[in-house]
C-alpha cells in the first residue's frame, strides 16, 4: 500500500508515533505534529518513548498521551517489552508510525495490531509495515521527518519545534541569575560536553574561544554542563586564562530556561543545539565527524550557525580543523547581527580554519 485515500484517512481515530530516543530525535520528531493534527483533526495522537527521553515532550500541546517504556535490563527488559506490546494492542490504534526504524520499534509496530503500520521501505525489517514511505533528500533531521508522512498526503511545510519549560524551572534560573548578579543580557553560553566522545571539540579549543569572547567583547561566558559532563566543564575552566561563570547543576528544563537568558550558545553537535531552536537562542555549533546537513538547524532557522571542515579527518583529530580564532570571528558576527554587540579594544579576529 503506497497511500491512503480520503475515506481511509477519515477512519483513523487513534495514532501512535514511535520514537524511543534519544533526546534530540524525540524532540525533532515533533516537527510534523502540527501538520499531522491538521490532516487528521479527529484523531488522538499518542507517543511511545523510553525514559528518560520522555522529558523532551512532556506537556507538549499537540500530544494527547505519552506511553513510556521504563528502563530495565536482563529479564526485566524482556518483560517490559512484552508489557509494552500488550499495552499497545489494548489501545487499538488505527495507525502506528515507526519513526525509530530500529528492529525493536519494528517489532512493536508489527505486533501492534494496528490497521495501518507506517514505516520506511528502506528498513531491514520493512515487512513489519503495510504502509511504506521512502527517504527524501538529505536535510536537517527535523525537516526529514516529514518524509514518512507522504503516504498520508502530507508534504513538508514550515514548522516550529516546541519544548515546554515549566514555570518552576524558569524561576530557578531567574533566582540563580539574581543571586549571581547576572541579568543574562550579555551572557554567552559555552557547553563543551557531549555524551558522544567523537562529537566533542577539544577542551583547549573551547577554553581559548571562551577567553577570546571574554577579552574581546562585553560578554561573559557561562559554562553549561549536563549529566556526566561536569569533569569536561571543569577541564575547560582549568585551561582558561579568564574567569567564566560556572552554571549550577540543571535538568533539561532548567537548561532550556537558562538558554532563554543567553545571547548565544556555543556547543558541539547534540541535543542542546536542538533545544536552542525552541528557545530562540542563537547558536554556533562546532561539527566534527557528523554531517551538519542533517544535524544542524542552520538550513532552516536563520539564527543557527555551525562550523565544519568536511575535508578534515575529525575522527583522528578532535580539533576538527576549526581554530578558536575562526570560531570567535563567527561568534562576533552572530552577536553583531542579532543586537549590535559592544566590543572592547582587545577584540581579536582570526582567519578561516
Amino acid at each position: 500500500m503506497d497511500r491512503l485515500n480520503d475515506s481511509q484517512l477519515k477512519g483513523i481515530r487513534k495514532i501512535l508515533v514511535i520514537q524511543l530516543g534519544p533526546f534530540g530525535d524525540v524532540l525533532l520528531t515533533t516537527s510534523y505534529f502540527e501538520a499531522l493534527r491538521r490532516r487528521l483533526p479527529a484523531a488522538q495522537l499518542w507517543f511511545l518513548v523510553k525514559e528518560p527521553y520522555d522529558l523532551a515532550i512532556r506537556d507538549h500541546p499537540l500530544i494527547d498521551r505519552i506511553m513510556v517504556i521504563s528502563r530495565r535490563t536482563g529479564l526485566g527488559y524482556a518483560l517490559e517489552r512484552l508489557r509494552t506490546v500488550f499495552r499497545i494492542r489494548r489501545e487499538r490504534f488505527d495507525l502506528v508510525i515507526d519513526q525509530q526504524l530500529k528492529p525493536s520499534s519494528q517489532q512493536l509496530t508489527f505486533l501492534s495490531g494496528a490497521r495501518y503500520r507506517l514505516g520506511y521501505k528502506e528498513g531491514r525489517l520493512s515487512g513489519a509495515y503495510n504502509l511504506k514511505a521512502s527517504f527524501g533528500p538529505p536535510r536537517y533531521s527535523a525537516s526529514g521527518k516529514f518524509d514518512i508522512l507522504k503516504p498520508l498526503g502530507i508534504e513538508e511545510e514550515p514548522y516550529k519545534i516546541f519544548f515546554h519549560v515549566p514555570a518552576r524551572a524558569a524561576e530557578y534560573i531567574d533566582d540563580w541569575l539574581r543571586e549571581a548578579g547576572l541579568d543574562g543580557t550579555d551572557l554567552v553560553c559555552v557547553s563543551p560536553g557531549s555524551p558522544v566522545a567523537r562529537k566533542k571539540w577539544n577542551g583547549a579549543g573551547f577554553a581559548r574561544l571562551a577567553d577570546l569572547i571574554q577579552s574581546g567583547t562585553a560578554c561573559r561566558v557561562l559554562l553549561l554542563w549536563g549529566p556526566a559532563e561536569l569533569e569536561t566543564a571543569h577541564h575547560v575552566e582549568s585551561l582558561m586564562e579568564t574567569d567564566p561563570v560556572f552554571a549550577p547543576r540543571t535538568d533539561l528544563h532548567q537548561a532550556a530556561a537558562l538558554l532563554r537568558r543567553c545571547r548565544l550558545l556555543v556547543c558541539n553537535d547534540g541535543g542542546l543545539n536542538h533545544i536552542a531552536v525552541t528557545t530562540g537562542t542563537a547558536t554556533l555549533a562546532i561539527f566534527g565527524p557528523t554531517d551538519p546537513a542533517i544535524w544542524s538547524p542552520a538550513s532552516v532557522f536563520s539564527h543557527h550557525h555551525h562550523l565544519h571542515r568536511p575535508d578534515f579527518d575529525s575522527e583522528a583529530d578532535d580539533s576538527f580543523g576549526v581554530t578558536p580564532e575562526a570560531a570567535f570571528e563567527k561568534a562576533v558576527e552572530i552577536l553583531s547581527d542579532r543586537t549590535g554587540m559592544a566590543m572592547t579594544g582587545e577584540a581579536m579576529t582570526g582567519g578561516g580554519p
